[in-house]
């Protein structure tokens, strides 16, 4: 019994602190709702800063990018079944503003996509009333 008592404590955290919990590897959420992406350099202690994106979906896929560069096909990737997309060409230089630079592209060509889905689904701005405009003397419920 005091297992399920144990297993909900860190669930009502979550809810408490209301972040979203990261959805794939190698990526979180900033404050003020931006995702970012960032590796580890092998053997060593700094970083590769891969950027800062509106959509998870677009930091995962520039994190993918740059661990695939750097670990090989043996690496951990969100997107294993993607990657291939990415690669159309090789990269010779593997150093780590290569490898940025790659991330980079990748992670914006991403967040491009979402942000012309979201356009698309989104209502167009014709259709909201101009409230500058005064009705017309035949439209007026004054009859």
């Amino acid at each position: 019994m005091e297992e399920s008592v144990e297993t909900t404590i860190p669930e009502k955290r979550k809810q408490q602190t209301g972040r979203q919990e990261k959805p794939y590897r190698g990526i979180r959420m900033r404050k003020w709702g931006k995702w970012v992406a960032e590796i580890r350099e092998p053997n060593k202690r700094s970083r590769i800063w891969l950027g800062s994106y509106t959509t998870p979906l677009a930091a995962a896929r520039a994190y993918d990018t740059a661990v695939f560069y750097l670990r090989g096909p043996s690496a951990r990737l969100n997107f294993p079944d993607l990657i291939l997309q990415d690669m159309d060409h090789q990269l010779l230089d593997v150093s780590p503003s290569s490898i940025r630079k790659r991330a980079i592209e990748v992670g914006a060509r991403v967040d491009a996509a979402a942000h012309q889905t979201s356009l698309r689904q989104s209502k167009p701005i014709s259709d909201k009333p101009d409230l500058n405009q005064f009705p017309d003397p035949e439209s007026s419920d004054e009859d």
